[in-house]
């Protein structure tokens, strides 16, 4: 039987700049697919949110082979946003999401700034989305292959083509693999976030001492996992205090406490992410254990978390 969050008089329920979650707990895209996978360990439709894998406007192949490698308290991954495009995932996988009720975040991806847009209006001819993700992690096709979410400059215009074709809620994805990470925020804020998301993975590598090779096929890869998660603190604590508007906290969640700690920071609802590779009920167990550290601290609602650190 699929697991589900427990009773409680705490009240959950989080506001992600105009999205509506009934408790502050959704998924990292790329490790939950679209909840069908895990729907026989958790009931998806009970998660604040479901975060799909990032989609395009066509199918993209993704990365070569091996693109996962594991770390002490992490993983590293190189998978490349494989996805078989916005027409299938509307019809298979957003379909079955509205069916069982989930609250249905969807992850916008695209190698150039036309193409997130596209992707968006594809998304638009429907009723089935409930807020957007923009993934502004890839590479910029229009700039020569230049992270997008590096350069505020490009933040600023490719936020503010996508918020001319939705007004439905829009989070930012950020990137924690740049100098200044507030930078990055406040130019998204600028062109129309409603919201913002962070972290996503450090760039790393791993290497086979005796193989002489990278453990990855791109040699190098994004780290997730328990490892990050200082560093994820930290850009959300410093993003909290430097922008005014709703933020989504992710980087090596794993239980209650976990998610209690980010919201502390400033996060008003969290991600869980690389916990599910190992843990498939990580995200009710996370609900659960936010709601336990509420009762035990005399917490009636978790909207008093949101950065209440002292």
């Amino acid at each position: 039987m699929a697991s589900t969050p427990r009773g409680t008089n705490v009240n959950l329920a989080v506001n992600l700049g105009g999205l509506a979650m009934k408790n502050p707990v959704t998924v990292a895209s790329g490790t939950f697919a679209a909840g069908r996978e895990y729907s026989d360990f958790v009931d998806v439709a009970a998660l604040g949110a479901v975060t799909t894998k990032g989609v395009s406007l066509n199918g993209w192949e993704g990365n070569a082979s091996p693109r996962i490698a594991e770390t002490p308290s992490g993983m590293l991954n190189s998978i490349g946003l494989q996805n078989p495009g916005v027409k299938h995932l509307v019809e298979h996988d957003l379909a079955w999401l509205r069916d069982i009720g989930a609250t249905t975040i969807v992850n916008v991806s695209g190698h150039s700034f036309d193409e997130y847009v596209q992707v968006l209006e594809e998304l638009e001819k429907t009723d089935l989305v409930d807020a957007y993700e923009i993934n502004i992690s890839c590479p910029n096709v229009d700039a020569g292959g230049m992270t997008i979410g590096t350069d505020p400059a490009s933040v600023r215009e490719v936020i503010g083509m996508c918020r001319k074709v939705t007004g439905k809620p829009m989070i930012v994805k950020l990137t924690p693999n740049v100098t200044d990470i507030t930078a990055i925020a406040e130019a998204a804020v600028d062109a129309g976030a409603d919201a913002v998301s962070l972290i996503n993975t450090l760039l790393g590598m791993a290497i086979d001492a005796y193989r002489r090779k990278p453990q990855l096929a791109r040699a190098v890869g994004g780290l997730s996992g328990p490892a990050v998660k200082p560093v994820a603190l930290r850009m959300v604590w410093e993003v909290h205090n430097a922008v005014n508007v709703p933020l989504l906290g992710m980087g090596g969640i794993s239980n209650g406490i976990d998610a209690v700690e980010f919201m502390l920071a400033g996060a008003t609802a969290v991600a869980v992410g690389t916990a599910n590779f190992t843990n498939p009920t990580a995200t009710v167990d996370v609900i659960n254990g936010i709601i336990e550290y509420c009762e035990q601290c005399g917490v009636r609602d978790v909207n008093e978390l949101i950065g209440a650190l002292e």
